[in-house]
């Protein structure tokens, strides 16, 4: 068998949203990448393999930012039918195309090598190829969902429920258990213009009546729809009997569609069913130990944390255990305050001194996961840690080290990058300081202010008609070598990444209206006369950082077009 060695300064294991957002993060802030992924596509729960959308906090303008976001824009720009070839491709690009970053998909991790309390390297077997991966670094994310770098590590993890008496939290059960949520195959269904039959497998169940389905609707007209009800595992081994629980899985989905084609009125005679998931969906397994364990308790009191990172907004979703096989309500929403802070302290492991952790498995306990869980909120984290794995290998430090030394710096490079975290502002460049700020209509001064979004009754942005202009005036000529822009990309959409289910002749998805398309720049010459200096076309992302080499006395910002707003609405414009 072949087997080649990867040298990187950090390694992530897991090419789910986290484990993607976590790579290019690193690799963006100019260190050294591996990724090694399990599947043939990137995207994990979010890929064409288990289809689950996007979902993260709630509340208004609450949307998560960053890599995550700038992912969803071009999947808006580029992929307006939907197609789930697209949407792969998208993912795919992102992390194949970076520049200091190596994807290594269908590439199982299952050993490494340890000195002493650190790892020296990881080992995986990519089947398409037959070759043994090791990948050697000085630091590592797990960002692998199950967590697969704490048995082989001896990290220390915890799986289940925690008893309601150890933190507190009245939503755990009087004794603790390894009970987990459960495993999901999803289901999608196409509407054509014609009676379309369908004949179920034998192996199928059989579901006759609704009482079959009691509090899990199934109506294929609702857009958001997922039958994510179809859920097992939660009271047997989420890891180890996975292919046990896909087999029954299965046959529930597979039943659940002849009992809407075949046994009742659901409206879906001219449906068929255009895809099911094979493989199953995790809500929960493995959940490392950090240095600090987040609660129920301070997802519910709004997670103030000094090192907040990143942050939630989901309720707390928890699953029974039981899953379809459980009677009562399927899940309950336990509420929680959207945003709340998630620290740094529970992104890398107690006890393993170079690793690092994002997704569903850091360190919280299970209350606190229902709600952590989801992808948006996995992928903010995963951006954190990209982040700080850059910080440490540039500074020698180890991953407590950067909270302990670094937490300023680490926190100015997330709120640069268009990462939003709630009671914190963005450091602004001396240069946009010190310069007169005016504009030709409105007040521009929140363009400067450090918070790039509405919070609150606050719009922290500069609102103007097309060809109305924003200006910097310096007191002396000044060289200018980059512009940074945050748009308008309606943090309030309501649209998800990739739908359902796919109606007949539905409307198509769009860029958001709100974001700037086309700009100019424009400088001032000695002789007080404007002239062009950039003109930006196209536009549909939400944070645009423009290079230039410039000198000028004063600049100017005009926007001229935008997706279909009347207006240009801005919340950052910075010289620098």
């Amino acid at each position: 068998m072949r087997k080649v060695v990867h040298q990187a300064e950090l390694c992530v294991v897991g090419g789910g949203l986290s484990g993607m957002c976590a790579a290019i993060a690193a690799a963006r802030k100019g260190i050294k990448v591996v990724l090694m992924h399990d599947r043939p596509v990137l995207g994990g729960n979010a890929s064409s393999e288990v289809r689950m959308w996007i979902c993260g906090a709630h509340g208004d303008n609450n949307r998560e930012t960053g890599i995550v976001e700038e992912i969803e824009l071009e999947n808006l720009y580029r992929n307006p039918t939907p197609s789930y070839a697209i949407w792969d491709c998208i993912l795919y690009e992102k992390v194949k195309f970076q520049k200091n970053l190596t994807l290594l998909l269908n590439t199982s991790c299952c050993d490494l090598q340890m000195e002493g309390n650190r790892i020296k390297a990881v080992k995986g077997w990519q089947l398409t190829t037959e070759t043994w991966h090791t990948v050697e670094a000085d630091y590592f994310a797990d960002c692998s969902g199950d967590g697969i770098l704490a048995p082989l590590s001896g990290a220390e993890f915890r799986i289940g429920r925690e008893a309601a008496s150890e933190f507190q939290e009245d939503i755990q059960p009087p004794a603790a258990d390894k009970k987990t949520m459960g495993l999901s195959c999803l289901l999608q269904a196409r509407q054509t213009d014609r009676p379309q039959p369908f004949i179920p497998p034998s192996w199928a169940y059989k579901y006759t009546s609704e009482d079959d389905f009691p509090h899990r609707g199934h109506d294929i007209y609702n857009p958001y729809n997922n039958f994510w009800w179809i859920e097992l595992g939660g009271d047997q081994d989420s890891i180890h009997d996975t292919e046990e629980i896909r087999d029954e899985l299965l046959k529930i989905a597979y039943g659940v569609w002849d009992h809407i084609k075949n046994h009742g009125d659901h409206g879906a005679e001219n449906w068929v069913l255009d895809w099911v998931g094979f493989l199953p969906g995790k809500r929960e397994s493995r959940r490392y130990v950090g240095d600090y364990i987040l609660t129920q308790n301070d997802v519910r009191s709004g997670g103030k944390f000094e090192d907040l990172v990143a942050y939630g907004g989901w309720s707390m979703d928890d699953h029974h255990p039981g899953g379809f096989n459980h009677p009562g309500l399927p899940t309950i929403h336990h509420p929680a305050p959207s945003p709340y802070g998630i620290p740094y302290r529970c992104l890398y492991s107690k006890n393993i001194e170079n690793l690092f952790f994002a997704g569903r498995n850091i360190s919280v306990t299970h209350a606190a996961l229902s709600s952590t869980r989801v992808m948006a909120t996995c992928a903010i984290l995963g951006q954190a840690v990209g982040n700080a794995a850059a910080i440490a290998a540039k500074n020698s430090l180890s991953p407590r080290e950067v909270g302990q030394q670094k937490i300023d710096e680490l926190k100015q490079e997330l709120l640069e990058d268009d990462c939003y975290l709630p009671w914190n502002r963005r450091e602004i460049p001396k240069l946009s300081i010190e310069a007169k700020l005016t504009a030709s209509e409105g007040d521009p001064e929140p363009l400067r202010n450090g918070i790039d979004r509405p919070v609150g009754a606050e719009d922290n942005g500069w609102t103007g008609e097309l060809g109305s202009y924003v200006q910097y005036t310096f007191s002396e000529p000044k060289e200018i070598a980059q512009l940074r822009f945050v748009f308008n990309s309606d943090l309030n959409r309501k649209v998800k990444n990739m739908p359902a289910s796919f109606p007949l002749n539905p409307e198509p998805r769009k860029v958001p209206e709100t974001l700037v398309r086309d700009f100019r720049i424009e400088i001032q010459d000695d002789q007080g006369n404007w002239q062009l200096a950039k003109r930006v076309e196209n536009n549909y992302q939400r944070l645009v950082k423009v290079p230039v080499a410039i000198k000028t006395r004063a600049i100017r910002f005009i926007p001229e077009k935008t997706w279909g707003a009347e207006k240009a609405h801005v919340f950052a414009w910075d010289v620098r």
